[in-house]
């Protein structure tokens, strides 16, 4: 028979206290969710209040765009949140307008009669992000159909509606598919015998425009190879995406939390005081938790202190520790903040966690939806961080700045001679950069770049 035993063992185990757990919670937030959770905090608890003339700024979120006024800081670590007329540190970018709100903008100052204007507007609904109309007639009569005109309208003016919204800016919205894209655009071209010529090549032969192959397009024009190579060239100076300039990315947006700024000893490290509420304890009613603790009625006001408390200590320490890490990175980045990207050195947590003096998962929190504001843009924390790029002189740099190495090389690429990856991979290996094709495919994408026979096609 097996017989049962009773032990008893001690050990230690390390848990987070509620006020740890609360300063963690709040040290991992971004800037618009901790000013939402202070500003519910203070709206719940008595006990606590906003010194004047801070708890009132509206927090301003802005696109990444550096700061325009970089004067040295007074010493305090803390910039004041406007200068003397009013205006942010910082400037911010106009929201880009909307392709349909650009066709829109055209129709109205067309002075059509109503009905004309709604046919319109209901063609330019059924575009979709593109500029495309990639369902044609059979799209637009369903939207019209939703509007309930009276009398119905019928094919003709359906078509007059679509006609008129293909002769706006840009030239080619409102097409069907490429060739027909290609085909609205031909009359920006003055020559009327090349414009033929071009025609004919779109209609019937744009499957050779595309291999780029000259030969094969003269004979099927029956005109020289020198005429068919100049109408393979017209065609790709037209735009397969003209509306390609409309399309709005999710621009992040983001408060900086530090602001950079020149002093007499290189590039200083401030907080962002727009971001920084003045939290303390209400002095009266912390009075009068006295009076009721004397009487019996302290429980529910107890709590509430301790809660205050915990915020007004856990919020001075959140700043505390982003703004000793952002000085941490800021001794490491100096060239950064004089040079740009291309001065980036590669760092690891590591290192600024041991010279912080916390430990590595809290520098990872504070580098998450902190932002920076440098005269090269606003950047998140964690991009100051990498590991290091060995280079031909037993040098390490940041892959970041490889990135902006491979941007500037695309950029001053010319025109008619587009740089493939490859090429791009063996331009970095002369200047000492051992980068992979792949890899600088990587960093393409990433930038947002096209590959290079679509940047040769949209010259």
């Amino acid at each position: 028979m097996s017989q049962l035993s009773l032990s008893t063992s001690a050990a230690l185990t390390q848990n987070a206290s509620p006020r740890l757990q609360h300063a963690v919670r709040l040290l991992q937030m971004s800037s618009q969710d901790f000013a939402r959770a202070v500003r519910e905090a203070v709206e719940s608890n008595p006990l606590l209040e906003v010194e004047d003339g801070d708890a009132q700024r509206d927090m301003q979120t802005v696109p990444h765009a550096p700061p325009s006024d970089w004067s040295p800081s007074s010493g305090s670590g803390r910039i004041p949140s406007a200068d003397s007329d009013g205006e942010r540190a910082w400037e911010r970018s106009a929201a880009p307008i909307s392709l349909r709100a650009h066709l829109h903008g055209q129709l109205d100052l067309l002075r059509l009669p109503e009905r004309d204007l709604l046919l319109a507007k209901a063609v330019i609904e059924s575009l979709d992000d593109d500029g495309y109309l990639r369902g044609g007639l059979e799209e637009i009569e369903q939207a019209v159909h939703t509007m309930a005109l009276s009398p119905e309208p019928d094919g003709q003016e359906i078509r007059m509606a679509w006609r008129r919204v293909q002769g706006l800016d840009p030239a080619g919205v409102a097409a069907v598919d490429l060739q027909h894209c290609l085909l609205l655009q031909l009359h920006t071209m003055e020559c009327v015998t090349t414009r033929d010529l071009v025609r004919r090549a779109i209609e019937g032969h744009l499957k050779a425009v595309a291999l780029r192959d000259p030969t094969r397009l003269s004979e099927a024009l029956g005109v020289s190879r020198e005429a068919a190579a100049a109408v393979c060239a017209k065609i790709r100076a037209l735009n397969p995406s003209p509306c390609r300039a409309f399309l709005q990315d999710d621009v992040p947006l983001a408060v900086p939390d530090i602001v950079a700024v020149r002093g007499g000893r290189g590039w200083q490290m401030v907080l962002n005081d727009a971001v920084m509420p003045r939290l303390r304890v209400h002095s009266a009613y912390a009075r009068m938790f006295q009076q009721r603790k004397r009487h019996g009625e302290s429980a529910a006001l107890s709590a509430c202190l301790q809660e205050a408390r915990w915020l007004v200590g856990n919020v001075a320490q959140r700043f505390a520790t982003i703004l000793a890490v952002a000085r941490a990175i800021g001794r490491h980045q100096q060239a950064f903040f004089e040079h740009g990207p291309l001065a980036l050195k590669p760092l690891k947590l590591q290192q600024i966690a041991q010279e912080v003096g916390v430990h590595e998962s809290t520098v990872s929190r504070v580098t998450n939806n902190k932002f920076l504001a440098t005269p090269f843009g606003l950047h998140e924390l964690k991009y100051f961080f990498s590991r290091g790029l060995s280079t031909r002189n037993g040098t390490t740099c940041a892959p970041a700045a490889v990135k902006e190495l491979v941007s500037e090389l695309i950029a001053a690429e010319s025109p008619l001679h587009a740089l493939s990856d490859a090429a791009i991979a063996g331009l970095l290996a002369q200047q000492g950069f051992s980068v992979a094709r792949r890899t600088v495919t990587k960093y393409r994408q990433a930038l947002r770049i096209s590959a290079a026979p679509e940047r040769h096609r949209n010259v």
